[in-house]
């Protein structure tokens, strides 16, 4: 009980300040700990995601994921045991004013370096009918690599976080009708010698919210100028929502009654027994169970 009105007042007293970079460090090396620094630090070594001497430029949007993932990358070079670099890329796809301050504004209290670039994705992307934020993903993905490339980097930390993966998941399978999941690392197909990585793997978004909250940060939702000018995205009545949104609310909904759910959807692309499968892809190439049978 002590500890829990010590917390609240630790809260009371920040209410409505602009918090500092040392609170926050100080929050993630003790109060978030084993939520953030611990799950993080198991995902970079069970997946192998850093290694001595990688350049890695740690991407910013803006939003609570990356500017979590800059924080949690300054407090692994603090405990690092061999030498690596760290460059925190912002790239500016047509932000408004007041989204690119916010960004530079939170930057500075958290004690981000930020390199920031300039790009025009919003203006290619915003008259195109189809599929416009794939579009859009592609082309940032794109720009981020040829920037960090350009800056001596060979890899590229992105903010996606354990509710992307499982969500992801699941839309392969009822929107794509395939088994897939999204990879805590992947080599680059267009930019040779350069990685993409998520050390953000295992982290539960709800924990990066109470992180979020805890400090009193605000961060950017959705920067987006689609978004912004969508009639679809301000439906009070939610009748239009996302694929992803539509997931996500599944998951919430079947985790009601198995709290075990997100787990097990997560070990689902971990624990794939190939002898009960009908077919597979590999490198390419289609396998079918009448193949050996």
């Amino acid at each position: 009980m002590e500890k829990e009105e010590k917390e609240l007042a630790g809260k009371e007293r920040h209410m409505g300040e602009a918090v500092s970079g040392e609170e926050v460090e100080k929050s993630i090396r003790k109060r978030f700990h084993k939520e953030l620094f611990s799950k993080f630090a198991r995902a970079i070594n069970d997946y192998e995601l850093v290694q001595e001497n990688d350049r890695i430029a740690v991407c910013i949007s803006g939003g609570k994921d990356s500017m979590l993932m800059a924080k949690l990358f300054q407090e692994l070079k603090r405990h690092n045991k061999f030498p690596f670099e760290l460059t925190f890329l912002v790239m500016d796809p047509g932000y408004n004013p007041a989204n690119r301050q916010m960004i530079e504004y939170n930057a500075r209290i958290l004690n981000v370096p930020v390199t920031i670039f300039q790009s025009e994705i919003f203006d290619a992307v915003y008259d195109v009918e189809k599929s416009p934020c794939y579009l859009c993903a592609r082309m940032r993905r794109g720009y981020l690599y040829s920037k960090a490339q350009e800056l001596g980097c060979n890899k590229i930390a992105l903010g996606h976080h354990f509710d992307d993966v499982i969500e992801t998941i699941l839309m392969g399978m009822l929107y794509g009708g395939q088994v897939q999941t999204m990879m805590p690392k992947l080599h680059s197909t267009n930019f040779q010698g350069m990685e993409l990585i998520r050390p953000l793997y295992l982290i539960r978004e709800d924990s990066i919210k109470h992180w979020r909250d805890y400090n009193h940060l605000r961060f950017l939702q959705c920067a987006c100028r689609f978004t912004e000018d969508s009639a679809v995205s301000k439906n009070s009545d939610g009748s239009e929502l996302s694929k992803r949104m539509e997931v996500k609310k599944l998951i919430a909904e079947m985790k009601k009654t198995n709290p075990f759910v997100e787990n097990n959807i997560f070990k689902s692309v971990e624990n794939v027994n190939l002898s009960t499968i009908i077919a597979y892809k590999e490198q390419g190439v289609r396998h079918h169970f009448l193949d050996q049978y």
